[in-house]
């Protein structure tokens, strides 16, 4: 087996933490992914991994090992695809994903104008009110709000959005309006379940976190389930500022509590590749950034 295939053999055996797995991506035996990696080790004279009969860990000099390695393969990758054309026209099968309201609203309107710039690429857009996997759901860009807890993701910010209590007119002049977050006990209360994943409200007064508990008078499993329940007056609801802001603009919705609200939330583009991201990747991640940070409801201060 030649050094390269040798050097392919050991990071995905690093990845995999498996020499059958890792022999079962590559298309060749495990014994024959075992040889490479002793021969390896015999030609470097260093332990690449500790082995027990259930696992397979790199050691210290396999992970820095590691580590040099992936970037010279990324870089011959990238080297071989620059050449073939992938890196430098946008084709194939594009997959964004997004929070539900946040995709049909903010990230649909991008996807139609992406797919009338290139003829040569489709795009699946898929919209989950959950935390996604890149690498095991197989998608190239995610829209995330929040801050982020997966240190290997590139990420761009675009903008922030704020948590915002709100309701209708009608059932303000009804029903009065909260002047404090323990007034909303005395209230009816709209969940978003996929938004909110407990009967208890956060807020922050002078720098200080309050925690609300309350008693939801309708729950809701889809965001813009409660968001149309909130218009037609029935009660007050918390969503994110992404999903109200037109209905706060047009008037049909009213903001309050805003002196109490949290800090404001981030909005990342992000993706598993940086910089070396294809081609239908880099251009869709550099349209949708300049038309989110253009976006009056992503980019959101106090109203």
């Amino acid at each position: 087996m030649d050094k390269l295939q040798t050097i392919k053999v050991f990071i995905e055996v690093a990845k995999q933490q498996s020499f059958s797995s890792a022999a079962d991506v590559l298309g060749m035996s495990a014994p024959t992914a075992t040889r490479a990696i002793a021969e390896l080790e015999g030609r470097l004279r260093i332990k690449l991994f500790n082995r027990t009969t259930r696992l397979v860990r790199l050691t210290e000099s396999g992970t820095r090992f590691f580590n040099d390695m992936q970037r010279i393969i990324e870089n011959l990758e990238e080297a071989e695809a620059s050449a073939a054309g992938v890196y430098s026209t946008p084709s194939g099968i594009l997959t964004v994903t997004a929070p539900v309201l946040f995709g049909q609203k903010h990230v649909m309107p991008i996807v139609n104008e992406y797919l009338g710039m290139y003829s040569e690429v489709s795009v699946k857009a898929m919209f989950y009110d959950r935390v996604t996997s890149l690498l095991e759901e197989e998608l190239d860009v995610a829209i995330r709000i929040g801050h982020l807890k997966d240190s290997n993701l590139f990420a761009s910010q675009v903008g922030i959005v704020r948590r915002i209590v709100c309701g209708s007119p009608g059932y303000f002049k009804k029903r009065g309006v909260p002047k404090y977050p323990e007034d909303l006990i005395e209230h009816d209360l709209i969940f978003p379940a996929t938004f909110e994943s407990t009967t208890t409200w956060q807020f922050q007064n002078d720098g200080k976190k309050e925690l609300i508990k309350l008693s939801p008078r309708l729950m809701c499993n889809q965001n813009a389930a409660a968001l149309q329940a909130a218009i037609e007056g029935r009660g007050i609801t918390r969503l994110m500022s992404y999903q109200v802001g037109e209905e706060l603009k047009k008037g049909t919705l009213k903001a309050v509590l805003t002196d109490y609200e949290e800090d404001p939330l981030p909005v990342n583009v992000v993706n598993v590749e940086g910089r070396r991201a294809n081609a239908k990747v880099r251009s869709f991640i550099e349209l949708a950034a300049q038309r989110l940070r253009e976006n009056p409801f992503i980019n959101v201060g106090k109203t």
